[in-house]
């Protein structure tokens, strides 16, 4: 009987012992997904060369390999403030330290050591694919009219492939995201400040949205006796598009050629628990862009978010 691409199931669980299979379960550990891929071997294939009497190739020999997954969840709050939300062990195998506020709000930030890594579960239709030691980057699009998005790549040390039935699946802690419409987000704000939970000052200018790259460069580090994933480095960037008028856009283009940076914070949603605040402190806008929707003129702007103080250029709050 023929498999259906539909019937997948990924699970992920935070590693105790890096390397080490966690055993993530359907009941404890699934992982609401959209938009997802697997790639069961990425192996830089070795040729055998030989010299035979007659013409002809000669098979390859598998090398060094790893396992790939990558997919979407939705960008959401958790049900009630203080929970970290069901994504947060995915931000986490991305270089990212959780702190959690007690009935108040959960807080991601970036970290340069001490890496946490994940067991994933990739069910395809009958087929288990287990990655470990697993460690990846984040893109989160934020865009207007679309549901927020976390777009997740991990790769991860190849942990086998067997013959398993998919699991059942538990996903109530998944909450259901809103449309990032006028009702439902903020302004975007430039030159704000964040603290507990909260943005506050700054100039508020109509825009699309925003988008933020993680820039995580995630590496299979091959050695005798030692292999691992590794977390090397992180360059956080994005988009962001903005309705100025002539003399803002005057003003922003002075910015531009100045190198200046400056903060932007993002809030979306409406309800306590189902809140969530993007923030950078440092933000260098480059590259502007003539853009046009429906006849009316926009600015686009590409983004380097830098550190001010060290582990610090992005700050995702739930809250």
């Amino acid at each position: 009987m023929s498999r259906l691409t539909r019937k997948i199931a990924i699970l992920a669980k935070i590693e105790t012992t890096y390397g080490t299979d966690a055993v993530p379960t359907g009941a404890a550990n699934a992982i609401l997904i959209s938009n997802q891929s697997v790639n069961p071997l990425n192996a830089q294939n070795v040729d055998r060369v030989t010299v035979k009497e007659y013409l002809g190739g000669a098979e390859q020999l598998v090398g060094v390999a790893y396992k790939e997954v990558s997919f979407d969840t939705e960008l959401a709050g958790a049900g009630a403030a203080g929970t970290a939300p069901a994504y947060g062990v995915l931000l986490r195998g991305c270089g990212m330290a959780e702190a959690v506020s007690a009935g108040a709000r959960v807080e991601y930030t970036p970290i340069s050591a001490t890496f946490e890594a994940l067991t994933i579960y990739y069910y395809d239709d009958g087929v288990l694919h287990k990655l470990l030691g697993a460690r990846g980057s984040f893109k989160l699009n934020m865009g207007l009219g679309n549901r927020p998005i976390i777009s997740f790549r991990f790769i991860g040390i190849d942990g086998g492939d067997t013959a398993a039935a998919n699991p059942s699946q538990t996903l109530t802690a998944w909450k259901t995201p809103l449309v990032i419409t006028n009702p439902n987000t903020a302004d975007l704000l430039l030159g704000c400040t964040y603290a507990t939970a909260a943005l506050s000052g700054g100039t508020a200018y109509p825009s699309k949205g925003i988008e933020i790259d993680s820039g995580v460069t995630v590496n299979h580090n091959a050695l005798l006796g030692g292999e691992t994933i590794e977390l090397s480095d992180r360059n956080v960037s994005g988009k962001i598009t903005l309705d100025l008028t002539a003399a803002q856009e005057v003003s922003f283009m002075t910015t531009v050629k100045a190198n200046t940076t400056q903060s932007i914070g993002l809030q979306h949603g409406t309800t306590a628990g189902y809140k969530v605040i993007v923030y950078s402190p440092a933000v260098q806008l480059i590259s502007p862009k003539k853009e046009e929707q429906n006849g009316i003129r926009l600015i686009g702007f590409d983004t380097r978010h830098v550190p001010l103080s060290g582990n610090d250029e992005l700050r995702i709050v739930v809250f």
